[in-house]
């Protein structure tokens, strides 16, 4: 590596870092993938009878637990029983106690949707009337704290150990067979093989307490593990601990035997060995995502599957194989580099990945999202944006990198020859060295060096390295050996490096690794949003519960007013809220709430209630409600006698002296 090289190297990694901590930071919550789409009965509704049981429907199948549906009433006690169940398709249930007594009810679930992701959430209903409640139900689910920050990461240190460790040994079987025997490669493939392993038995560990509790305790209970065993993730996750075994018996014969292989033919048979056990190793393993996430269900899941691991192959092959590349690049011995055939062999495989993601990620992108306005009106939308003007860039920067590798000239610099004549280097020995490093010695003459022409006596002669004398004993030559292999080795960097071209394709190689980090973390946090096809049938059914509830309303033309009171006295500040259902001519049932100014309920001595009709000359008719709870009135049978604008008076009573009158207009009837 070049001098200068070194910090851009340092400075872009560490700029990559921060904005892969940052695109991660930013990610927030784990959006749900089952949304629920309807409730019996429904969100902030108001029944006359308590239900015998509360029923909701997902968007998608969903895994049920014992308390993955729970009712607590006002005062925060379950009032479910039995277990919950579903009732037909994605409709899940679970009964109530009966006789249970008005006031508003808490409904909280907690469930794994069909593609492994948790999703929860609470709502409320009443029955008879709306009243206070002690329910403090946190919209922070199981994924949102520390584990669900572990499993995350562990995802994504899944992901990327797969792609380094399958695109590291396709880059080195398809493209640089002489990389099976170096080092920094062998160490690149394998460092991917133990970080998918790590990620997988830490993702096993992990599942029960992510879509459970979402305490750190939870993650050593070995109850939780084997129910997690027991599901389609789990399993999926056990099938690639499998696979991994495999996979390390195939990159031990890569870097072993087939390294070690001399005879042609031989070599080529267990390169196609090799190859067809590693193809179906590679798409095992990435069956495993796609048996357990997104592409499992939702429509046309049997198709979705076999092209969401043409996907990830073809990623691997693409990132991976760049990575190694780069590896190759910076890190190979100066005896063994990377040649222009690998790299130009390398560019066909990512050109070829290229195609595929594209073909692939049109179906998928279709699939996931449904409409054109989900690329912008959802979250799943905006990241998959993002993903496709990454991959644009990298398409960019491999181009540069496709034409830094066409230009590698089959020539060493004049500048690097001239090194050579000055190191007193033998041509057939430079000539060797050259080849070596990849390139061929200049076809430059000695006239065109400078001084070229002139005799030996007129042109002092360069320094030479005089023949060793016979070493006293074998320690010492074999110490001479390894200075002169240390210097032909330095000689043969300085050689390689000094290739203008080469310098050029290690940069953008470099770039295009940088780009491939942040493409993978964007990649990583789409796959665990929920797609825009689910998100917008989830606001099409909210949407159309809430049309339906306030047309309901609208029938019915229930009212509520709200009117702020201040007696003067001591504590005398509130607000008393009338509710008249339904607010029609006859017989109507009327609610009176008073609060404090905190919204706490607020018990007064008295309050009294008259409607006037004005245009009329109809009223006052006074209404004095009954004490029912705390800061709550009825009256049953309010007769309204004829439709208009009402006038309605509500008188409140403090103390024994401290009263006020407050006055709103109503539309009734």
């Amino acid at each position: 590596m070049t001098p200068t090289i070194a910090p851009r190297v340092r400075t872009l990694v560490l700029l990559l870092l921060a904005a892969v901590c940052a695109l991660l930071a930013g990610a927030g919550p784990v959006s749900a993938h089952a949304a629920v789409t309807g409730s019996d009965p429904a969100q902030g509704a108001v029944v006359d009878q308590a239900p015998s049981r509360i029923s909701l429907t997902f968007s998608e199948q969903v895994a049920l637990s014992d308390d993955s549906l729970r009712v607590l009433d006002p005062e925060g006690k379950r009032v479910d029983t039995g277990k919950p169940s579903g009732v037909s398709g994605t409709t899940y249930a679970v009964r109530l106690q009966p006789g249970l007594s008005d006031g508003t009810y808490t409904v909280a679930y907690q469930v794994v949707s069909a593609d492994s992701h948790p999703v929860a959430g609470a709502y409320t209903f009443s029955i008879g009337a709306p009243s206070k409640t002690s329910v403090a139900v946190s919209g922070q689910g199981a994924d949102d704290g520390v584990v669900g920050w572990l499993y995350n990461l562990g995802r994504y240190v899944s992901y990327a150990g797969f792609i380094v460790m399958a695109g590291g040994a396709a880059f080195v079987l398809a493209c640089w067979p002489r990389g099976s025997g170096v080092r920094p490669v062998q160490r690149f493939v394998v460092s991917g093989w133990l970080a998918l392993t790590a990620a997988t038995l830490a993702l096993l560990l992990l599942r029960g307490s992510f879509t459970g509790s979402g305490k750190v305790a939870d993650i050593v209970d070995l109850s939780l593990l084997g129910q997690v065993l027991q599901t389609k993730t789990g399993a999926a996750l056990v099938s690639r601990l499998l696979l991994l075994a495999a996979a390390a018996l195939f990159i031990a014969v890569l870097f072993g035997a087939y390294d070690k292989r001399e005879d042609p033919q031989e070599k080529r048979d267990l390169t196609f060995g090799l190859a067809i056990g590693g193809v179906v190793v590679a798409a095992g393993l990435a069956a495993s995502w796609a048996m357990s996430e997104h592409a499992s269900v939702g429509i046309q899941a049997g198709i979705a599957m076999p092209v969401d691991v043409l996907h990830l192959l073809a990623v691997a092959a693409w990132l991976g194989g760049l990575g190694a590349l780069l590896v190759a690049l910076y890190r190979a011995p100066a005896d063994t580099p990377v040649d222009a055939s690998a790299v130009r062999r390398f560019s066909r495989v990512a050109f070829g990945s290229v195609l595929a993601l594209i073909a692939t990620g049109t179906y998928q992108s279709w699939r996931q999202l449904g409409s054109w306005p989900a690329f912008t009106d959802t979250r799943y939308g905006q990241l998959l944006l993002a993903k496709i003007a990454l991959v644009g860039v990298l398409v960019g920067v491999a181009w540069i990198s496709r034409r830094w590798t066409g230009r590698l000239a089959p020539t060493v610099p004049a500048a690097a020859e001239r090194e050579k004549v000055r190191a007193g280097a033998g041509a057939s020995g430079d000539t060797e060295a050259g080849t070596d490093a990849g390139v061929a010695p200049a076809g430059e003459s000695a006239a065109e060096e400078p001084g070229a022409g002139k005799s030996t006596a007129e042109t002092p002669a360069e320094p030479t390295e005089e023949p060793a004398e016979e070493p006293a004993d074998a320690e010492r030559a074999a110490q001479l050996a390894r200075q002169r292999a240390a210097r032909d080795a330095a000689r043969q960097k300085r050689l390689r490096d000094a290739d203008p071209n080469r310098f050029g394709l290690r940069r953008s190689v470099l770039a295009e690794a940088g780009v491939a980090v942040v493409l993978l973390a964007v990649t990583t946090v789409l796959t665990q949003t929920e797609p825009g096809r689910t998100e917008q049938e989830a606001k099409a059914a909210t949407s159309s519960s809430s049309s339906s509830s306030t047309a309901d309303a609208a029938t019915s033309g229930a009212l509520t007013l709200n009117m702020p009171f201040d007696t003067g006295g001591q504590d005398g500040k509130g607000v008393v809220t009338i509710d008249l259902d339904p607010a029609r001519v006859g017989g109507n049932e009327m609610h009176v709430y008073v609060e404090r100014p905190d919204g706490q309920a607020f018990d007064i001595p008295e309050v009294k209630v008259e409607f006037t009709l004005e245009a009329k000359d109809i009223g006052p008719l006074p209404v004095v409600p009954d004490h029912l709870a705390t800061g709550h009135w009825s009256a049953n049978g309010v007769q309204i006698p004829m439709a208009g604008d009402w006038q309605v008076d509500v008188t409140v009573r403090t103390s024994d002296i401290d009263e006020v009158t407050v006055t709103k207009n109503a539309q009734i009837g």
